[in-house]
């Protein structure tokens, strides 16, 4: 069995998050030993770690830290010092640790004897099934973004001086009162909308598609949403109609064949053909480098990170119970703008549940 050994604070990691369900701000070593999880913390920590179940705590005092205190270590040698106790008490000689594991920490261990070898695909697949706790943690970002949706749509009902600022602030004022941190707030209008990320700026004039994807991240769990509609002041254009229409062919097809096993680039496959028998340029039928049409792929997982495993892509791998993902399809014109309509999807032991309870409408 690999052991594993992660070095970082649970605010940042989401492969620590992920074991350790709780705001720690300070990086800290954790090991699975043969499989056996230990986390190495200050002593103000260890009630919080122990309460969590099933992970051995070791705290610096019984590494040695009052020592290094006296030996005149700083904060960051003292912790670097430490890091190097852990392993030696858990009996690490080589450990996988994450992608983005502290390069100033690997060449200590190294020089201490200590092989980390980094395994992106490992670590993103531990977290593919998500946790009771991180579930629940979706579900309330994602009822946050459904009250933040529903006041942007109301705001361009209203009328009036409507603009991206406008619509952003009052989808900020609609979740004041969760516990959510607004992050990532698209509201794209007209040309705007071509790009994809582009946040949105200015004031929205009838007749614009207006794309609007959010993104709100739970306090409690670390965990995210993401969310998005498309919509038009006035009467819609014939363009953005057809658009629309396409997208929600996709939903309609594609979303009830979700299931554990069932292989995410088909999904992909599937919803790259309806956009084509459309007439849209697609990835698979003109190749990944196009700007226009369907050029991006048909979704993500969501969790402790807004974008990660599994890729609903050409080359996505199956899907698993606890997967949670997006169903995005979109359609695109350089100088126009363009039409995305998505839906946060679990996967569950014999199906899915859509946890995105909102109209599609224009």
């Amino acid at each position: 069995m690999t052991d594993v050994l992660m070095y970082a604070d649970t605010l940042r990691s989401p492969d620590l998050r992920h074991i350790i369900s709780i705001p720690i701000g300070d990086a800290f070593p954790f090991v699975e030993r043969d499989g056996k999880p230990t986390a190495f913390v200050h002593a103000v920590e260890e009630p919080r770690v122990r309460a969590l179940g099933g992970i051995d705590v070791v705290t610096y005092g019984e590494l040695g830290l009052a020592e290094l205190t006296e030996q005149g270590f700083s904060y960051h040698a003292a912790r670097i010092e430490l890091l190097v106790r852990a392993c030696r008490h858990a009996g690490i000689t080589e450990a996988t640790v994450p992608e983005d594991f502290p390069l100033g920490a690997a060449e200590r261990l190294r020089r201490e004897g200590i092989a980390v070898i980094p395994d992106t695909a490992l670590f993103a697949q531990r977290r593919r099934a998500k946790s009771p706790g991180e579930i629940e943690g979706v579900r309330r970002a994602q009822a946050a973004t459904i009250r933040a949706m529903t006041a942007i749509r109301d705001g361009a009902r209203a009328g009036g001086d409507v603009s991206s600022e406008s619509l952003r602030a009052a989808a900020r004022r609609a979740t004041a009162d969760d516990s959510v941190i607004p992050e990532y707030m698209i509201v794209a209008h007209g040309a705007q909308a071509a790009s994809v990320h582009d946040e949105g700026t200015g004031p929205i004039a009838p007749g614009e598609c207006i794309v609007v994807d959010l993104g709100l991240r739970d306090v409690e769990s670390g965990c995210w949403s993401d969310m998005t509609r498309t919509f038009c002041i006035g009467t819609p254009p014939q363009e953005l109609v057809d658009y629309h229409a396409a997208c929600m062919e996709v939903h309609e097809k594609v979303v009830p064949l979700i299931r554990p096993g069932f292989s995410a680039a088909e999904l992909h496959r599937l919803s790259d053909e309806i956009i084509a028998a459309h007439d849209y340029p697609t990835i698979l039928t003109a190749g990944a480098g196009i700007s226009e049409g369907y050029f991006h792929t048909l979704g993500h997982g969501v969790g402790l990170e807004i974008h990660e495993g599994p890729s609903l892509a050409p080359n996505g791998e199956s899907l698993v119970a606890g997967d949670i993902i997006t169903i995005e399809p979109g359609i695109y014109r350089a100088g126009f703008g363009g039409c995305r309509i998505e839906d946060l999807i679990l996967v569950t032991e014999d199906g899915y549940e859509n946890l995105t309870d909102f109209p599609y409408e224009l």
